[in-house]
């Protein structure tokens, strides 16, 4: 009768931890629709109903994340969104 043997390893893995931010887009008084929608595909780089349910929240809930990623590269589109008056912030 033959016994067989289960081995269990310890594995380490090694994790890169990335800190992840978010651009945080708010409603305004001044900014239409289309336009914060056109802001979003061309800068966030969102499709078309992307940006639009985006543009729905803001509208409704007063704020959105639009847009998710590591501080240096939110930061220039950041700035492009403050750029063309509209009020964001990463957090």
């Amino acid at each position: 009768m033959s016994t067989k043997r289960k081995i269990q390893e310890d594995v380490d893995v090694l994790e890169k931890e990335v800190n992840l931010h978010e651009i945080i887009l708010f409603n305004d008084d001044v900014n239409t629709f289309d336009f914060v929608i056109d802001c979003l595909i061309e800068i966030c780089d969102h499709t078309a109903e992307q940006a639009e349910q985006c543009a729905l929240l803001v509208h409704y809930k007063g704020k959105c994340a639009v847009k998710t990623g590591e501080y240096d590269e939110l930061k220039p589109r950041c700035t492009q969104l403050l750029t063309r008056g509209l009020s964001a912030e990463i957090i």
